[in-house]
């Protein structure tokens, strides 16, 4: 389980699918009975002494009235697709569950920055840029072959690394099938390797919670 600061207020939690009943009972025990209403992210779960648990459905899962069903659509295998991209490397692949089933990374050089100055300096930024573009070309035609045959059986597409560069690979026109299935949750990830993209088939399926803790008297 992993934490982090939330933008305007409280923290983000990350909890693996199968650990989320005990969270929550875990959470009943530090602030006591909770009250469960439905939110469009998921279920917001509110107790006497004021703490608060915002429980976001991981991207593929359907809605859900309560904890129980809950925690049955969050462990629940889905297929879903992944799209990992910085200049210059990207990862693709296919998760069944919490099993990659279908992966390709990719990478091509791009000149680092330079410190040289004068037109030096804009030529190799001329020339950075066009090779970052020509890496993101690839990294197109890699999504076209292995993700978009997959869209039908997609239950949703989650995306990380550069945002900007992740949202120059899907302006392909050829992958507009694949815009409805995209996931608002941006992994952070570093360089696409393998290894990045095993691990971001767990993130991926994790549910997100947002944990407020009560007003201090």
């Amino acid at each position: 389980m992993s934490s982090r600061p939330a933008a305007g207020g409280g923290r983000w939690v990350e909890v693996a699918p199968a650990r989320v009943g005990r969270w929550v009972e875990g959470f009943a025990d530090r602030h006591g009975p909770h009250t469960t209403t439905i939110q469009g992210y998921g279920l917001l779960l509110v107790t006497p002494d004021g703490a608060t648990a915002e429980l976001h459905s991981p991207p593929g899962a359907p809605p859900a009235p309560d904890v129980p069903e809950f925690v049955a659509a969050a462990t629940t295998p889905r297929r879903i697709g992944l799209l990992l991209a910085r200049k210059g490397a990207v990862a693709v692949g296919v998760a069944e569950g919490a099993d990659l089933v279908v992966s390709k990374v990719d990478t091509r050089y791009v000149q680092g920055r330079t410190a040289a100055g004068g037109w030096s300096q804009h030529r190799f930024a001329r020339r950075r840029d066009n090779q970052a573009k020509a890496a993101l070309g690839d990294a197109a035609d890699l999504a076209v072959r292995l993700l978009l045959p997959e869209a039908a059986a997609l239950t949703a597409m989650v995306c990380g690394g550069d945002r900007k560069a992740v949202d120059t690979v899907l302006a392909d026109r050829r992958l507009a099938p694949l815009l409805p299935l995209r996931a608002e949750r941006l992994l952070d990830v570093p360089e696409p390797r393998h290894a990045v993209l095993v691990a971001a088939v767990a993130a991926a399926r994790a549910v997100r919670i947002r944990l407020r803790d009560p007003a201090p008297d």
